[in-house]
């Protein structure tokens, strides 16, 4: 008997008033019905939540909770704030022009207002597993977050990061090796050998080559980092890398 396709998803709009970021914090909840231990749910914050209706999220749900390639999810879409190149980054440091001041305080909003916002809304206090993910900056952001907290989540989705977030210009010596946030603090940090990580690039994601090899920089600079965790001893199973052409 062939099963027929209904909408399985409940769709929340709420707004958090965070002290940490002095803004109002645009939420939208994607709840799957009828889950009957909530306990059970894993869940995923995603920055630049205001962008899930382009792919359109709901029906990309839909059709995963139809072919039951998923458990139940409690997706967070956050919408980002006027100062968005400061409020994303890198916590611990600042890029070259000053960028991603406030990433710190976004990432305390994470910790210290949306979840405990998160379990008292939703009345869960435990979820199987937590994802975070993002696109371009917040992409860059929702790493960062993950590799900081990874007693918190277990995993992250990097979209066309911006994993070029670098501390040096071009113009005044700047290296690969040395300069690139992101691929510092992962070189440099403790790895928790637990977390897994999801990469996509885009073969048009831009036309930057900095380095004159015949391939963009978002490439590059996803490739490059994917091999640092590999020295860091994560294993090819916990890493996974998308490449979409054209």
């Amino acid at each position: 008997m062939q099963r027929e396709k209904v909408n399985s998803i409940l769709f929340e709009h709420h707004v958090l008033s965070s002290e940490l970021l002095e803004r109002d914090v645009l939420l939208d909840f994607y709840l799957p019905k009828n889950v009957k231990v909530p306990a059970s749910m894993g869940l995923l914050l995603i920055n630049d939540g205001q962008d899930l209706p382009k792919m359109p999220f709901t029906d990309m749900l839909d059709d995963l909770y139809f072919y039951q390639k998923i458990n139940p999810l409690l997706c967070v879409g956050i919408h980002c704030g006027t100062d968005r190149k400061n409020e994303y980054g890198v916590a611990s440091k600042k890029d070259y022009l000053g960028r991603g001041a406030r990433a710190d305080l976004y990432t305390r909003f994470i910790m210290e207002e949306l979840m405990p916002f998160i379990k008292k809304t939703y009345h869960v206090h435990h979820f199987s597993e937590k994802a975070f993910a993002g696109f371009s900056l917040g992409g860059l952001m929702a790493l960062d977050i993950v590799w900081n907290y990874p007693h918190e989540f277990g995993k992250v989705g990097v979209f066309s990061g911006s994993l070029w977030w670098r501390q040096k210009d071009y113009k005044d010596g700047y290296t690969d090796e040395a300069d690139r946030i992101m691929h510092n603090q992962v070189k440099k940090g403790n790895a928790a050998p637990w977390l897994k990580f999801f990469f996509q690039t885009g073969t048009k994601d831009e036309e930057n080559d900095r380095n004159g090899n015949g391939v963009i920089d978002s490439i590059d600079d996803a490739l490059d980092l994917i091999s640092i965790l590999h020295s860091q001893g994560f294993e090819k199973s916990a890493v996974h890398y998308l490449e979409l052409e054209e």
